[in-house]
């Protein structure tokens, strides 16, 4: 039986922490970044943990369930 390959863009979007949460970083900070606050940047920057709702799903595609 083949083993299982984990979707290439969850494994580029997520970490795993050492609790088992998952990591993620925040959407819209790549460009047009000219109109955007200083303080609204530099929250996007902070990196935060996935919602519980879209827990099962990232697991899943990260092969950890």
């Amino acid at each position: 039986m083949p083993k299982m390959k984990t979707k290439s863009s969850a494994k580029k979007r997520f970490k795993v922490t050492g609790s088992g949460k998952i990591k993620r970083k925040h959407a819209f900070k790549s460009h047009i970044l000219t109109k955007k606050s200083k303080k609204r940047k530099l929250a996007l920057t902070h990196s935060t943990l996935v919602h519980e709702s879209d827990m099962n799903s990232i697991k899943k595609q990260l092969r950890i369930i």
